[in-house]
């Protein structure tokens, strides 16, 4: 739902947010929410059928649509006159969107187990005509104060209106930051994840779902790895919530609740070294800044501060004596203006923007002796040239730079060499190993 509220996660296509910023009339508002209306009225009948449940749930969602809605065309109303903007209120526009959808799921969800005999109780956090402000801790702390939680089960929206704004600092991971405080609040003894899939060694859609294998345990600076290379696994924030406070986070397959799944923990490394997951980044801009006194003119804290500016995530980044490499995550358009921006800083400098891929092998311990040289000459022999490597002696992730094209032929190629044949290069003395299980449903990508 919050794809059609805001964006597509992946695909970008314009939700609710995108084209009422986009067109900013009131016709535009009103159609992109009467969308969404429809949609949820969809689903409630999906979930509850004919049910009295159902008319609850379609009364819950038609105050909040058409509050939402008022609200919005008052805003529109206001900017109409000169001293108001409405860019200066967009962020504000996109949290009142995200929160909007979090209560819909989880009210239906607190009202469906309700119907299944279990006291679930319906939590709003998202701050609607509520005129009070305080923090993120303070409203969880004070939502939570009132529930039993030995006789009532807690349905917590995943959005909570706090200072700053969750969306704001955390994009589409505030769900995750929100369950990360609500577990260190609640000294929660494990936090579990739910998810319509297993975390695996690869994406079951690349290299073949019998190819694949559930992680069952790892670690911390494994999980901050994925999210470096947006992999739906946690957001790096909330990791570090949970890494703090010592907390154990879970991650299992809803659809397989007999599973275990995957236990992420502080200290675990793995008995063997080994790859855990062969996994990366599809789309990503290698933007390359050649100039002969790069390296003692102190280049790099300009470009940042560049990158900064426009809001442009690093992704990892390489240089020598005259060249600094940036492979970042960012839109083209976006891209275009930090190319514009730094020939103008830099007129001597010669800059390249060039779409490339990510693909990267990630493990709790891969100081093994020989396995770099596996992973080259693997995709050498898939005939993949290799555009740049990125390997810290810390030994949890080997990256490697590819063309666009051969994402998934590269994917294909570790997988099978680091994970699938589990055999290193005849340098080291270290034997096969085996990956806990043979199948799995789905990979954390």
């Amino acid at each position: 739902m919050t794809d059609r509220l805001l964006e597509h996660k992946k695909t970008g296509k314009p939700g609710a947010y995108a084209r009422f910023a986009g067109a900013r009339s009131r016709s535009a508002l009103v159609e992109a929410i009467a969308d969404v209306h429809r949609e949820m009225r969809r689903i409630n009948a999906e979930v509850f059928g004919r049910s009295s449940e159902r008319r609850v749930a379609d009364r819950f969602i038609r105050d909040r649509i058409e509050g939402v809605r008022d609200c919005l065309l008052d805003l529109l109303r206001l900017c109409s006159y000169g001293h108001f903007r409405l860019e200066e209120h967009l962020n504000t526009v996109r949290e009142v969107l995200a929160a909007l959808g979090e209560a819909h799921s989880s009210h239906n969800t607190a009202l469906l187990l309700r119907t299944f005999g279990v006291e679930a109780t319906f939590v709003d956090m998202t701050g609607w005509r509520d005129e009070t402000e305080m923090s993120l801790d303070a409203r969880i702390e004070t939502a939570l104060s009132a529930i039993d939680l030995g006789k009532q089960l807690p349905i917590v929206t995943g959005y909570s209106r706090c200072p700053g704004g969750l969306v704001q600092l955390y994009g589409r991971g505030y769900t995750g930051f929100t369950f990360a405080r609500i577990a260190v609040l609640t000294g929660a003894r494990e936090a579990i994840i739910h998810k319509e899939y297993h975390l695996s060694t690869a994406d079951p859609k690349i290299v073949g779902i019998e190819r694949i294998r559930t992680i069952g345990h790892t670690n911390y600076d494994v999980a901050y790895q994925l999210s470096n290379l947006e992999v739906e696994a946690i957001h790096s924030a909330a990791a570090k919530e949970l890494l703090h406070a010592n907390i154990p986070l879970r991650f299992k397959n809803t659809f397989e609740p007999g599973d275990e799944g995957t236990l992420i923990t502080r200290d675990y490394i793995s008995d063997i070294p080994q790859a855990e997951f062969i996994t990366g980044h599809r789309e990503v801009c290698a933007l390359e800044f050649f100039e002969q006194t790069v390296g003692v003119s102190g280049y790099d804290a300009e470009i940042l501060q560049t990158l900064k500016a426009h809001a442009v995530r690093v992704i990892t980044k390489t240089s020598n004596a005259n060249t600094i490499t940036h492979s970042l995550a960012a839109a083209p358009d976006v891209i275009a203006s930090v190319v514009q921006a730094l020939e103008e800083a830099f007129p001597t400098a010669a800059i390249v923007a060039k779409k490339v891929s990510i693909v990267s092998a990630i493990g709790s311990d891969l100081n093994l002796q020989g396995l770099t040289a596996t992973a080259v000459q693997a995709l050498a022999d898939a005939c993949i040239e290799i555009l740049g490597v990125h390997q810290l002696m810390r030994h949890v992730d080997i990256i490697f730079i590819v063309d666009e094209s051969r994402f998934d032929d590269a994917v294909r190629a570790l997988h099978r060499a680091l994970i699938e044949d589990s055999r290193p290069a005849s340098c080291s003395a270290a034997s096969g190993v085996e990956l806990s299980k043979a199948e799995s449903h789905a990979a954390g990508r």
